[in-house]
């Protein structure tokens, strides 16, 4: 599949975001009068940007505003943001991922998309540029598109090639560009016009040792050389998209815009599960993003404790999440996307045709994290440990499927999370309580079994820390308990034995 870059170019981007706040905000806006956005620098405030009236008065990006003010006495200053600026660049860049996958911004005035594979979805590349620039020309934003094979030469082509170029020969179509369409710096342009080369195709003409050996240690920015093999394809250049794109994702595509998705879910849900089960994958988390009409992407998650592709439980993790959902104006594009996939086997249906008990607690656990959030469901796991409370720890719900617990004859199933103090009213030399006191009852031992001496964890515990002997005991009631002594006689630690509850055996 031959690779295809569409370069995006905005060169008006900070004056029409200024133009349409101004007017959002009800403020009258004269398209006729000259007007800059400035930003302060050392040598006093610069122009930043300038809309039609002021480029046709004479005013330059990059000048002093008292010279400009001089040229143009009638001049209307504002100060620009560029920081916002970026921010809503950015915004943008991902609203953009309703054409490609692939997206990134491209200094301060443009945007590069990834479109390999993606143009016969509008017609064609000339389609695909002409849906982007009206797109964008429906938001108030100018734009000149190209499509080529590389990065730079789409840059090159978007702001040097005329209207909507689509390159057939490559060679043919950049040759005639100046040599600044190729990302290269003033200075290096002026010395290249110096020395006559004036285009691409000038500098092509121009034998390459005398240039190499000129610009051998020269940076990216000021190699011209290494900057023309990208823009012909001979260095690669890759596009470093802020995130990846999702291997499965489904789109729905809207002829009106509307202002609630719910209705578009469980289709999207039954598609994205089909991909799933063909790939042998299961959803651990999902993103479901709306793309406005205003260029706003708003988007909610959702996340479950297991792979899964059961449509209908993952349609029902969105309930209730969707009022986070921001429709603006409306929005015309749903996607829902599995950013993280696990690998998921088949597993054998139940001759009495029920779900797995595992898969109804799963799910049980999805519904109360999608409710409550994730930090507000936890689960026990446990961890390879001699103590036995330092077995088991709780984590969130979400983190992963838990180990199972090792299953120890010797040990209850039930642990208390902290041990328990009791008070020994006759104790058994070498042996257990014959009497204990726990929770304000009595127990009389009858029988017991041990004892199961554990030392301390030297790698964790403080020095000093005492051995434990654990019996099981079994009271005059039936109840068996798991206690321990922490430390034994004799053993110069300070202090007379004392003795603990662990858990019980049910």
């Amino acid at each position: 599949m031959t690779r295809a870059f569409v370069a995006i170019h905005l060169p008006r981007f900070a004056m029409e975001r200024w133009q349409i706040l101004t007017t959002r905000h009800g403020d009258a806006y004269d398209a006729d009068r000259p007007r800059v956005l400035a930003v302060d620098t050392p040598r006093g405030p610069m122009v930043h940007a300038t809309n039609p009236a002021a480029e046709n008065a004479g005013i330059t990006v990059g000048a002093r505003v008292v010279d400009m003010r001089a040229l143009c006495p009638e001049l209307d200053l504002h100060y620009a943001d560029p920081d916002h600026d970026r921010a809503a660049l950015e915004r943008l860049m991902m609203w953009s991922r309703r054409w490609a996958p692939w997206t990134a911004i491209d200094g301060a005035d443009g945007i590069m998309l990834n479109a390999t594979g993606c143009a016969h979805l509008f017609g064609g590349p000339d389609g695909m540029l002409l849906e982007i620039e009206d797109r964008l020309a429906g938001l108030g934003i100018t734009a000149s598109t190209a499509m080529a094979p590389t990065i730079g030469a789409a840059w090159a082509l978007a702001r040097f090639g005329g209207m909507r170029p689509i390159v057939g020969d490559l060679d043919a179509m950049i040759a005639p560009l100046p040599v600044r369409a190729l990302r290269i710096d003033g200075d290096t342009v002026l010395l290249l016009n110096r020395l006559g080369l004036k285009t691409i195709g000038d500098l092509r003409a121009v034998p390459r040792v005398p240039l190499a050996r000129r610009f051998a240690r020269a940076p990216l920015v000021s190699n011209p050389l290494m900057r023309l093999d990208q823009i012909l394809g001979k260095l690669a250049e890759p596009l470093t998209a802020p995130e990846d794109p999702p291997r499965f994702i489904q789109h729905a595509r809207l002829p009106e815009p509307v202002q609630d998705p719910t209705e578009h879910i469980p289709a999207l849900t039954r598609a994205l599960c089909d991909d799933l089960e063909q790939a042998g994958f299961g959803a651990r988390r999902l993103t479901l993003t709306v793309f406005r009409t205003d260029g706003e992407v708003s988007w909610t998650h959702a996340a479950t404790s297991q792979p899964s592709r059961d449509a209908d439980h993952l349609t029902r993790l969105f309930d209730g999440k969707l009022d986070s959902i921001d429709p603006g104006y409306g929005f015309d594009l749903i996607t829902l996307a599995a950013p993280f996939v696990e690998r998921m086997d088949h597993n054998q249906d139940r001759l009495d045709g029920k779900t797995h008990r595992g898969a109804e607690l799963s799910h049980t656990v999805d519904r109360l994290v999608a409710r409550f959030g994730v930090q507000a469901i936890q689960r026990p796991d446990r961890r390879d440990r001699h103590i036995p409370e330092r077995g088991e720890l709780w984590r969130p719900a979400m983190a992963g499927t838990p180990r199972r617990p090792l299953r120890n004859p010797r040990r209850p199933q039930r642990l208390l999370e902290h041990p328990e103090e009791i008070r020994v009213l006759y104790a058994v030399p070498e042996g257990p309580p014959a009497q204990f006191v726990w929770r304000k009852k009595v127990h009389k031992v009858g029988r017991f079994d041990g004892p199961e001496r554990i030392a301390p964890e030297w790698w964790a515990d403080r020095p000093g820390t005492r051995l434990r002997d654990y019996y099981k005991v079994e009271e005059q009631h039936g109840l068996r308990f798991w206690i321990y002594r922490d430390g034994v006689l004799g053993d110069n630690r300070g202090r007379e034995p004392q003795w603990f509850m662990q858990g019980l055996f049910l």
